[in-house]
């Protein structure tokens, strides 16, 4: 129960001998000694009393909850509230091309695969001269024409007004410098 060392039981059986006295010293050690019984005892029915209250309120619930909390599922239960239908996970585990797809051999008549032979060369024709300047700058073919900038036309546009969040009075300080 408690961890003495010798060192410490003979000291303090050195203060008792010195307080106490030689004559009065087998009294006070039974006293002590029956003490120490009486708290033992004491503490044995309390863990009988709580191992009994334990059994009694069927704590087995309460031992299954902890280890149903142990054993949880954090990506089930977030999926389970998500998607409860699972109509997202079908969408994601479908195909997402139909399997009415054919290759082209499926498709045209085998009479009409024999007729192309490897043999045959496309005509290639050369492609026409650029013209000498451009009216605007031709844009990639991979950028969409509405992300370009529009063609700047320099015209002179009148002094705007300022913003309203400032004071009149630097306005009219800014005018009078210009």
């Amino acid at each position: 129960m408690f961890d003495f060392a010798w060192s410490e039981i003979v000291v303090i059986g050195v203060v008792a001998m010195i307080a106490i006295g030689p004559k009065d010293m087998p009294a006070a050690i039974r006293t002590v000694s029956g003490m120490i019984k009486k708290a033992r005892k004491m503490a044995g029915e309390f863990q009988t009393h709580v191992d009994e209250m334990v059994r009694e309120a069927d704590l087995g619930d309460v031992k299954k909850a902890f280890t149903d909390i142990r054993n949880l599922d954090i990506a089930s239960v977030v999926e389970r509230h998500v998607d409860p239908d699972r109509s997202i996970r079908d969408t994601f585990a479908d195909n997402p091309f139909p399997s009415g797809f054919s290759s082209a051999s499926e498709t045209l008549p085998s009479a009409a695969l024999d007729e192309v032979t490897v043999s045959e060369q496309p005509v290639l024709e050369p492609m026409p001269a650029p013209p000498a300047e451009p009216a605007q700058p031709l844009s990639p073919a991979f950028i969409p024409p509405n992300m370009l900038p529009p063609p700047v036309v320099e015209t002179k546009k009148p002094a705007a007004e300022p913003p309203a969040f400032i004071p009149p009075e630097v306005v009219r300080q800014r005018q009078s410098r210009a």
